[in-house]
């Protein structure tokens, strides 16, 4: 059975000429086709049994076609020659009887990527079925350990997947890249009595090596829950609120949702039209950074073979401007940011810099840290945020008893403007990058 590794990129190429080619001999004025390979494999180990082993081997081939401003669409898991040739006509059949969009169309040739970095993306695990299920195993039982209390387990898991990605369009774009991605992660129950708390901890990376030890997350995860024994419910107030790592990912989440094209065009933004207002206080600024080697957020080129860049967001708390694909972008009169398909990296930093974790505890004082987020009540279009939460209540700048079953709520043009510090304590598991983020006060829902 073939590698999927970057050895494919030539015969992907291949396909993506031979779509491309055969929509212009049907009629199409512009076209795009990408192709992809994926494999994994995932275990799961649950009390000390394997409960699952999947593997994990995809392919596809999508295109799409633009006759004059009519655009059509078709994908396909089956790369052979007739198949590609049978997606090709249907995207073509479909684009003859689509509404006109003079919005609609590839890329300008001049934003297209010319220069390839390479990113360091590609760390392949050789992880035999065998290791992976005694690395999940022993990352449970490590946390297993801990303590007495822990009487119970969701399982650890360990994923390992590589893939590799051609893209190309008939401007003569035509680029493709490898990439991995590796994860190991517990999720632990502990109990005393009547009071059952649950927990977890995690590790994600491009480059299996750089990944935290099974042990010391099987840990992590352990002693999470345990300290979360004895929760309690709040009486309702005001109070400061810091989101951990982790929660505050999330959080900075909402806002880029909110400057993303599609949410402006569409007028379905609480930040419509905020370009060039002060969003956050004047000593944040959010920047993104997409050639950070071996990073989880890194690409070269966006989803329709634009060239990503550095960029600032927002500058002294003020928004620079959207988050754009060249649709968006045209919608909005704008030029493409090179974000087709999301944010590459983005970094959320104080001018100040970080403060050191004890620093940003003795500044927060007393109030909620909330290190869970449960349900969906965040509104897109006005802002308003109501989510069920967990964490612990602080006191002069030390933990003093976890918390649970209450609610935090405000509005997030609010929340974000009313943020009084950032951590140093940066977490990189994924494509937003910012550490704890403490918020002036929010509404706490409890007795």
């Amino acid at each position: 059975m073939q590698e999927v590794d970057g050895t494919r990129i030539p015969e992907l190429k291949n396909i993506v000429s031979e779509s491309l080619q055969l929509a212009r001999k049907l009629g199409a004025s512009q076209a795009e086709s990408d192709v992809s390979l994926q494999k994994g494999l995932t275990t799961t180990v649950r009390l000390g049994e394997v409960e699952t082993v999947e593997y994990q081997r995809d392919r596809g081939m999508g295109i799409t076609v633009y006759f004059g401003q009519r655009k059509g669409s078709a994908s396909t898991a089956d790369l052979s020659s007739r198949a590609v040739a049978e997606t090709v006509e249907k995207a073509c059949d479909i684009a003859r009887y689509t509404a006109e969009d003079n919005c609609a169309g590839l890329a300008d040739p001049e934003e297209l990527a010319r220069d390839i970095p390479d990113l360091d993306l590609d760390h392949p695990w050789d992880l035999p079925p065998e290791q992976a299920v005694e690395t999940a195993r022993d990352c449970e039982a490590a946390g297993r350990a801990v303590d007495t209390r822990i009487t119970n387990s969701e399982g650890a898991s360990v994923s390992s997947h590589r893939g590799v990605r051609v893209y190309g369009n008939t401007h003569g774009f035509l680029e493709g890249y490898p990439s991995t991605s590796h994860s190991v992660s517990c999720v632990l129950l502990a109990q005393t009595g009547d009071d059952m708390q649950r927990d977890y901890w995690y590790a994600s990376a491009r480059d299996a090596r750089e990944l935290e030890s099974s042990g010391s997350i099987g840990r992590k995860a352990g002693e999470r829950a345990v300290a979360r024994l004895g929760a309690r419910k709040l009486a309702t107030q005001r109070a400061r609120v810091l989101f951990a790592p982790e929660v505050a990912r999330g959080f900075i989440g909402h806002f880029l949702g909110a400057v993303r094209g599609s949410s402006q065009y569409r007028k379905s933004s609480f930040l419509l039209g905020a370009a060039g207002q002060q969003v956050f206080p004047s000593f944040i600024g959010l920047s993104e950074r997409p050639h950070i080697r071996k990073a989880l957020g890194s690409s070269p080129f966006d989803g329709e073979g634009v060239a990503t860049r550095d960029r600032e967001l927002v500058s002294d708390g003020v928004l620079q401007g959207y988050v754009l694909g060249s649709y968006s972008a045209r919608k909005l009169g704008l030029k493409t940011t090179g974000n087709a398909g999301g944010t590459h990296n983005l970094l959320v930093e104080s001018k100040a810099g970080g403060m050191e974790i004890g620093a940003l505890m003795r500044e927060f004082g007393t109030g909620l840290l909330v290190t869970e987020l449960m349900g969906q009540g965040v509104n897109g279009v006005t802002g308003d945020y109501s989510r069920g939460a967990s964490g612990y209540w602080v006191e002069n700048g030390v933990l003093s008893f976890p918390v649970h079953e209450i609610t935090i709520a405000g509005n997030l043009k609010d929340m974000y403007k009313n943020i009084a510090a950032i951590g140093n304590d940066v977490d990189v598991r994924g494509g937003v990058r910012v550490g704890s983020v403490l918020l002036s006060e929010m509404m706490i829902a409890g007795e």
